[in-house]
This record gives C-alpha cells, structure tokens and sequence, in this order.
C-alpha cells in the first residue's frame, strides 16, 4: 500500500529496549516495509490493563525482523489468551511487545523505542543515520487504524485522532 500521508524520513533499523535496559532489541526493516500501515493502536481492556493507559501504540514487524541484542533473562510473558503472548521485564515491570505466537508478526511498544531513533536525542552524533527530530512520525503515525474501538471511552478515546497526522484512520474490531 502507498502511504497516503506523509510519514517524513523512513529507518532501516531501530533499537530499542527495557525501562533498565536488561531486555533490548534491534529491528531490522524488511525492503518495502509498510510504515504506515504497521502502525497503530489498540484499546481493549488487556491492553490497557498492561500499559498502563488508555490504548497500546504499537509498530508491527515481521518477526524476523527482530534480534534480541541483551540475554532473555528477564524477559516474561503473560497470557491473556491461549497462544498471545504480551511480553514485559521481569525487573523493571516495562511492557515491550504482544504477539501471536502461531503468527509471522510482532507488536512492538512504540514507547519501548530508543530516544534516538523515537524523537531525535542526540541525532547530531548518529553520523547522519538519524534526521533531526528522529523517526516518531514514521513509526507512530497510526495510519493502520484503531483496533478494538467497542471499547473506546466516550469523550475521551472515542475521538482518537492519529498522532501527527490529523486525520482520524481506519476504525476496526480484532478477531
């Protein structure tokens, strides 16, 4: 799908990890990578039981997208539902991904992504690898909607719109 808003500039990879730093990763986008629609939010009552917050923004990669830089030590999962797994630090608490283990993605926690790469810190030093301003547009645009809208609070979530965009994107039930 052509992105129909403007993502700014595009990374082929990202870091990103855990409140103490004992759970990080690297992502590695695959050629063609659909920014837009990998990115988006999620507000079921499990979602923001684990966050913490009125709704999950997420970035959906392929799985194999993804190395785990740091040891696994720390790494829980709890499950919800039999075969989704919503993964977290087992020392700092921090919420870092859901997955579909029978499935070929992941859902990373935007807020889980190094400074760098999110907004910009320090981009002077990258050697040109990141744009001032980082890569937040591109990969927290929401443009692959609002899951799980049924449980939207009104006045307060139910008129969400896409953070940096204006526009309000694709409102939709997960199976």
């Amino acid at each position: 799908m052509a992105s129909t808003i403007n993502l700014g500039p595009l990374p082929s990879k990202i870091t990103g990890s855990c409140l103490c730093g004992k759970i990080a990763y690297r992502i590695d986008f695959p050629e063609g990578h659909d920014f837009e629609d990998s990115s988006g939010t999620c507000q079921c009552t499990q979602c923001r039981r684990s966050t913490s917050s009125l709704f999950f923004m997420y970035h959906k990669i392929p799985y194999a997208s993804l190395t785990w830089t740091t040891p696994l030590d720390a790494l829980k999962k709890y499950y919800c539902t039999e075969g989704n797994a919503r993964g977290f630090c087992g020392e700092c608490g921090s919420f870092l991904f859901w997955r579909r283990e029978s499935g070929p993605n992941i859902s990373i926690a935007i807020g889980t992504v190094d400074p760098l790469y999110l907004w910009g810190e320090t981009w002077e030093a990258s050697n040109g690898e990141v744009p001032q301003g980082g890569f937040g547009r591109a990969l927290a645009s929401s443009g692959g909607g609002h899951e799980w809208v049924k449980n939207e609070i009104p006045g307060v979530t139910d008129n969400l719109e896409l953070v940096g965009v204006g526009g309000r994107g694709e409102r939709f039930y997960s199976e």
